[in-house]
């Protein structure tokens, strides 16, 4: 019987429904891709907002749950073997989630593969190199006289989005005819870059129309409108 009580996490965020996954997010580029997940595979849960403005994440309740002090990460009451799991990284829990319920990943072993590459590619280039572009771009960084590292991930994020560019020709989404979870990786930060980022002029992003068209596609599934949405922001 899963007790939440012997996780440290569960006395700051109590669970009201302690037999469904909890998640602990918000709802960021790197949140969303659980969340939307989540709608996708139609498996229960409860979500549980951490204001990462108030530095929620760096609570000792939170750390206990993932020392890195980032969101996303999950407690699922039904890990492997009837155990709970506790898990943190959005690609990790991607992964496990997907395999946990057989979908959106292929169980054939070159797609699968491929699939994953996918998912790498979006937390070791993407991820990295559209956050320092929303910093220096948005945030404190335009403040900086030195403009060469603005340069640098301007330069960078074009030739990422070239690589998509590439990938999705002739392709619906990234793996082809079947959408996965290499898309759901990948679409929070394609659009936090164009929209909240306001960097679309910056990386001409209207001369990328295949990356644009399997935006709206991605962003018209009903699964990923209440993804974007979760956890709600008070």
């Amino acid at each position: 019987m899963f007790d939440p009580n012997q996780f440290p996490i569960t006395t700051r965020w109590p669970a009201q429904h302690p037999e469904r996954l909890q998640l602990y997010s918000l709802p960021t580029p790197n949140g969303v891709k659980v969340s939307i997940m989540l709608e996708e595979i139609g498996l229960p849960y409860e979500a549980h907002l951490i204001d990462i403005g108030n530095n929620e994440t760096w609570t000792p309740e939170f750390l206990t749950l993932n020392p890195n002090g980032k969101i996303p990460a999950i407690l699922d009451p039904a890990g492997p073997d009837g155990k709970p799991l506790a898990l943190f990284e959005s690609g990790a829990i991607l992964l496990y989630l997907a395999e946990k319920c057989g979908q959106l990943l292929s169980d054939h072993p070159v797609q699968r593969i491929e699939t994953l590459q996918w998912v790498f590619f979006q937390m070791a280039a993407v991820g990295p190199m559209f956050g320092q572009l929303g910093f220096f771009h948005k945030f404190a960084g335009r403040e900086y006289e030195d403009k060469r590292p603005l340069q640098r991930y301007q330069k960078e994020s074009k030739r990422l989005l070239g690589v998509l560019e590439t990938r999705l020709a002739g392709r619906e989404w990234i793996m082809g005819n079947e959408y996965s979870i290499a898309d759901i990786s990948l679409l929070g930060w394609v659009r936090n870059l164009i929209g909240f980022y306001e960097a679309r002029e910056l990386v001409e992003f209207d001369s990328f129309p295949q990356v644009a068209a399997w935006l709206a596609r991605g962003l018209a599934r009903p699964a990923v409108q209440r993804g974007l949405l979760i956890p709600a922001r008070d």
